[in-house]
Formats: C-alpha cells, structure tokens, sequence
C-alpha cells in the first residue's frame, strides 16, 4: 500500500508538472482570413507570452521566406493586396525568439484549372496524352475527364475500352487515349478539378492526323522531282535537229576543202 502511494504521488506530480509547461508554452493566436478572390487579406499573428524576447519576424509561404524583420513586437502582419491561385498557400509567421516559435495559416481558394496545351495533335494509332494543372491551395481532391459532345459531356472513366487511363497526383491530371482513331477520338475534352472551395475546367482540343500525314513531305518531294525530269525529257525530245549535230557541221567543210586540192594534185602527177 505503501509503495502505490508513492507511485499515485508520482503521477499527480508529472501531470501537475505537464500542465505547467503547457500553460508556459508560448501561444501564437492568429486572425481568421478571408479567402475571397480578388478581395485584399491581411495575416497577423500575436505572440502572447510578452516577456519571451523576440530578436525578429519572417513571413514566409512554403519554404520561401518573403519577409523579414529585426523589429521585437509581438504582433506581426503581412498584406496580400489580391487573393487568387498564386498568392494561395501556406504562410508562416516566425518569431526569432530562444527557441523559436511558429504558425500556419492557410490562404485557401478554389482550383484554378488549365490545359498544359489547348491543343494536342497526334497520330492515328499512336498514343494521345492530354494534361491539366492546378497552382491553386489546397490541391484538387478529385478530377474527372469528360468529352465534350454536342448534346452532353461524356464523362471518361479510368480504363474503359482497354483505351483510356487517367493518372491523377495532387494538382495534375493526365488523360492517355491508346490506339488513336480520326473517328472516334478527334474532338475536344474536358479537364475538371474540385476541392472544398469549389470546381473549375479547363478544355483542350485533340487533332487526329491520319496514317499517310507523315508521308505527305515525302512524296511531294517526288512528285516534283517526277515532274521536274518529265519537263527534262520533254525538252530534249522537241529540240531541232540542227541544234544537236554542231560536230558534224564542222566536219562537212573539211571534206570539200579538201576535194578540190586532192584533184589538182591527181592532175599535176598526170601531166608530168
């Protein structure tokens, strides 16, 4: 009995002990924020143990420090003068203090969806791979694809027809379409991401080109060189015969010259 005594005296004591240091801990109390887009946000944080020395502040968003001070207030604010998808983050507010001591806040709006290309092109028969992003906070809990049709949006699920496949992560969606067909698949989709503030989309457009596109060059550059050797040929076939034999005009004469001074010397030898 005596030794539990001891042992109950001990407990009461460390959690005594544990409540004392909790209360001494330093409280960081922070202002609510108003997440509306476009509106102006003001982030401030009051530090409530007055007698902890304070060497400083920073304000920082993810890991990037965006502000610093050397001033020993216990109140600190920071301005963002326009909410939207790239002033949403986490914020810090840091007090330079021994040790020091920390708050999140969380600037917070909907997903701000769009195409990494608004327009795709492709092979028929190769793979078409169409990509949307979000640089919005927080990340997109859900996407979904959809292809746009003109009576309603066909909603693309994740393996259907052994042909398409999503991949999702955080702010990114990929959508890859196998075996591309200039009938079926030619036309434009829709990229939708959602999260606890709201949903937005995003389209892009997917072109087909068909199996003989990437021979096109190739056998323009034939054709021309076909016609550029019939034009040749032609030519020479209606060229006039006395353009062709300039050798045997020079012959000719020779010949004649040399007639008469061949006759002169037959009759010379005769005579003598």
């Amino acid at each position: 009995m005596r030794g539990f005594g001891l042992v109950t005296l001990s407990a009461v004591l460390l959690i005594i002990c544990g409540r004392e240091t909790e209360a001494s801990a330093p409280v960081i109390l922070t202002s609510p924020v108003e997440t509306v887009e476009g509106a102006n946000a003001i982030l401030s944080c009051n530090l409530t143990d007055v007698t902890l020395p304070i060497a400083g502040h920073q304000w920082l968003k993810g890991s990037k420090v965006i502000l610093e001070d050397e001033e020993a207030s216990p109140l600190m604010t920071y301005n963002i003068t326009e909410v939207n998808h790239d002033s949403s983050g986490q914020y810090t507010c840091k007090f330079l203090t021994t040790p020091e001591v920390s708050e999140v806040i969380n600037v917070t709006v909907a997903p701000h969806v769009v195409a990494y290309k608004k327009s795709e092109h492709g092979n028929e028969g190769d793979t078409g791979v169409l990509t949307c992003k979000s640089s919005s906070f927080p990340p997109v809990e859900q996407w979904t694809w959809y292809m746009a049709l003109p009576e309603e949006n066909k909603p693309i699920v994740n393996g259907s027809d052994d042909r398409y496949f999503i991949k999702s992560s955080g702010n990114k969606t990929e959508l890859r379409i196998l075996q591309l067909d200039i009938e079926r698949d030619q036309g434009n989709y829709i990229c939708n991401g959602s999260n606890i503030l709201g949903s937005t989309g995003a389209t892009v457009s997917l072109r087909v080109r068909s199996r003989l596109a990437a021979l096109w060059p190739f056998l323009g550059i034939v054709a021309e060189v076909l016609i550029l050797v019939t034009i040749i040929f032609i030519y020479e076939k209606r060229r006039k015969p006395d353009e062709v034999p300039d050798e045997d005009e020079g012959a000719a004469p020779l010949k004649s010259n040399a007639g008469p001074n061949h006759d002169n010397a037959v009759r010379q030898r005769n005579s003598s």
